[in-house]
């Protein structure tokens, strides 16, 4: 069987071993972990079982939307509280949603052009710990305060005061609207929704398939390889994804209000992705890294496309890179045995197969000669998605990425795809070739 050899990849990217936290809901109040903690409890104990040490690492690469003021280039902190050593170097990057993502593709880059050999990436994102901001006219007056040369010149500040001035700026509110076209994240989805004629009915019915495959997935035990339990500072123990919501139902899921679009949108909080805290790492190693510390391979990064969309559409970000993808790669819909699709929105992800299936679409928008094709559901997101786990921004990327390689090593399968929308109208995807399947020579 020949190995795919039309990526942009000079050198051979493998992808050794992964490991992430739980994904935590937010409740009502910050999380007890900061970001760096969220990752440090996942790479921890992924570092701990390999036969190399953490300062043989070449190179950190983290995703991160959000960090906390203390914690500025969040990837050399992670680094160094996982005992990295000063001497490894360490970058933090940021694309949205997709900077988990973002962070293995600059870490495989840096692997295939010959730079380094063993990289650890991933994302970490703690979204409950997003921070309240001063409004402008708050910070002015506090700049003049701190100019204020006597007490004569603050008091006449205090006359000035405005209550109005002590209203926050909810930074994640503002994160999540895309400042060119002045719409939320939901908003966009709504407007997908629409233009594919995705039903209610079709979103909660998703939805409700989203939680009862993470439940399956939780009782058979799928995620022990991927999960590593962590304790707070209390010595609480988390041990698994706690968005699920097992006694959801259709019927409970249609007595939600719109949340994005009152009162006559689709789009509500059950037929959403949950706003969480989390973090994944991945371990990326050259051919020379497997051979010197004899390393299993637990599949291969063959390619990564990048595509932008109309930020008002962001959401069908995945539809543009998984079809330049597919087209780099010379490969079809009936190559790929699993997909996983980030499920920012359940009719985000009806819309992006709607749109694949659609001839105009494919047409005006791709510069097809025919619709992509259609996707069987059985192939999708066959554990659950960010409906029912989460959406850790920073994170999702390399956790779709991480369960997609486990997906395709447990089903003996041979190609995989991780995409995802992008606020600010992008869209990435990730293809994974499972090795084990190509040397037996199964197709």
């Amino acid at each position: 069987m020949q190995i795919l050899d039309r990526s942009d990849f000079a050198r051979s990217v493998y992808i050794v071993d992964g490991m992430r936290t739980p994904w935590l809901k937010v409740g009502g109040g910050p999380g007890n972990f900061s970001a760096s903690d969220l990752a440090v409890q996942a790479g921890r104990y992924l570092l701990a079982r390999q036969v190399f040490s953490p300062d043989q690492l070449d190179e950190v690469v983290t995703g991160c939307v959000m960090p906390s003021p203390d914690e500025a280039n969040i990837s050399r902190v992670i680094a160094l509280r996982l005992g990295c050593g000063k001497a490894v170097p360490a970058y933090t990057v940021q694309r949205n949603c997709a900077s988990g993502m973002q962070a293995l593709d600059s870490a495989a880059l840096d692997i295939a052009c010959g730079r380094y050999n063993l990289v650890l990436a991933g994302g970490t994102e703690a979204m409950s710990q997003a921070p309240l901001l001063l409004s402008k006219e708050m910070t002015a007056w506090f700049t003049e305060w701190n100019l204020a040369k006597n007490f004569f010149a603050r008091l006449k500040l205090l006359t000035q005061f405005k209550l109005k001035y002590l209203k926050p700026i909810i930074a994640l509110l503002h994160g999540l609207t895309d400042p060119i076209v002045g719409l939320g994240m939901g908003q966009t989805a709504e407007i997908i929704a629409h233009r594919f004629g995705i039903t209610r009915e079709e979103m909660d019915e998703f939805s409700l398939q989203s939680h009862h495959r993470l439940a399956m997935a939780q009782d058979a035990g799928i995620f022990k390889e991927e999960i590593n339990p962590i304790y707070d500072k209390q010595n609480i123990y988390y041990s698994f994804d706690n968005g699920l919501r097992r006694d959801t139902s259709l019927e409970k899921l249609t007595t939600l209000h719109p949340f994005f679009d009152k009162p006559f949108g689709l789009v509500t909080a059950g037929n959403s992705s949950q706003i969480t805290d989390g973090a994944a790492f991945l371990i990326l190693a050259s051919e020379e890294a497997i051979q010197k510390y004899q390393l299993p391979i637990l599949t291969r990064i063959v390619d990564v496309a990048w595509a932008g969309v109309d930020p008002s559409e962001m959401g069908l970000g995945p539809v543009h890179a998984v079809a330049a993808l597919l087209k780099k790669q010379a490969l079809t819909f009936e190559n790929i045995d699993f997909w996983e699709i980030n499920e920012a929105f359940a009719g985000q992800v009806l819309a992006c197969l709607a749109a694949w299936q659609d001839v105009d679409y494919c047409k005006s928008q791709l510069g097809l000669t025919q619709a992509l094709g259609k996707i069987d559901q059985a192939k999708l997101n066959i554990d659950g998605g960010a409906v029912a786990i989460g959406h850790p921004v920073g994170a999702s990327g390399a956790r779709i990425v991480l369960h997609l390689a486990h997906i395709l090593k447990r089903k003996q399968a041979r190609f995989g795809i991780a995409t995802l929308c992008i606020g600010g109208g992008q869209g990435g995807a990730l293809l994974l070739e499972n090795m084990a399947r190509t040397k037996t020579g199964v197709v």
